[in-house]
C-alpha cells in the first residue's frame, strides 16, 4: 500500500539547506495501524506529507496505492489526494465560516462522491461517530480544541479513504476522548482502512501493528508485532 525507497526532503531556509529526511525506507501494508514516533523537529510530520501527497520528495520514490506521487503533477495528485487520504491535521484547519457539519461535507462537496442530498446524513453520521452528532449546526469557535479535533476526524473520513494520516491527533483530547478516538483507529483499520499517526502517545504505539521511530530525519528501527 506504502513504500518509500531512499527517500530524502531538505528544504531551504535563511540558515541554509536543511534536510528533514535522510535515505527514509518504509514499508506499510494495506490495514495497517501505523505509529510514527520521535522529538519535535525529527521529521515526523515532513513523513505524513510525503505518504499523503502534500509534499514531495526531493529524492527518492514514494509510492501509495500504487500511485508514484514523487512523479505525478500537482493537479493529478490533487485529485488523487481527495479520492485516497483522508488527513487529520494538527491544527484542524477547519473553515470558520461554515458550520461543523457542512466542514464534514465539503471534502464531498469538492470530489461529488455522494449524491448531494445525502452529503448532511453522510455528514451527521461521522459526527455521531466522534460523539458530536449534537454539535453540528455550531461554527468551529464555538467548540473547545478537543471538539475541533474530532470534527477534522470526521471530515478527514467524508469520503471513505482507504489511508487515513493524523498528526498528533489526541494531542488536545482529554483521555476518555482519545481512547474512543483510538478505539476508532483501531476499528478503522480493523475493516482495512491504513491509518498512519505521527504521536507522542504510548497509548497508540501499544496497538500499533508497526511503529517506527525516526530521529533526525532517519528511521531507527521499525517495530513489528
Amino acid at each position: 500500500m506504502i513504500q518509500l525507497r531512499r527517500v530524502s526532503k531538505s528544504y531551504d531556509t535563511p540558515a541554509g539547506s536543511f534536510l528533514a529526511l535522510r535515505d527514509v525506507d518504509i514499508e506499510i501494508h494495506p490495514g495497517a495501524l501505523v505509529s510514527i514516533v520521535g522529538k519535535s523537529g525529527s521529521g515526523k510530520s515532513t513523513l505524513l506529507n510525503l505518504i499523503s501527497g502534500i509534499d514531495r520528495p526531493t529524492s527518492g520514490d514514494v509510492i501509495v496505492a500504487g500511485t508514484a506521487l514523487h512523479a505525478s503533477s500537482e493537479t493529478a495528485l490533487a485529485k488523487w489526494r481527495g479520492a485516497t487520504v483522508g488527513i487529520v491535521f494538527q491544527f484542524f484547519q477547519l473553515l470558520p465560516t461554515l458550520t461543523t457539519v457542512e466542514n464534514v461535507m465539503l471534502p464531498m462537496d469538492f470530489l461529488g462522491t455522494r449524491a448531494a442530498r445525502s452529503r448532511r446524513r453522510h455528514a451527521l453520521e461521522l459526527l455521531a461517530r466522534v460523539g458530536l452528532a449534537d454539535q453540528a449546526d455550531k461554527l468551529p469557535a464555538t467548540l473547545s480544541g478537543g471538539q475541533q479535533q474530532r470534527v477534522a476526524i470526521a471530515r478527514a473520513l467524508a469520503n471513505d479513504p482507504p489511508i487515513v494520516t493524523a498528526d498528533e491527533p489526541t494531542g488536545n483530547l482529554d483521555s476518555e476522548t482519545a481512547r474512543a478516538l483510538l478505539e476508532l483507529f483501531r476499528a478503522l483499520a480493523s475493516d482495512g482502512t491504513t491509518v498512519v499517526i505521527a504521536t507522542h502517545d504510548r497509548d497508540i504505539t501499544r496497538v500499533a501493528t508497526q511503529t517506527f521511530a525516526i530521529e533526525d530525519g532517519r528511521i531507527l528501527h521499525a517495530v513489528h508485532p
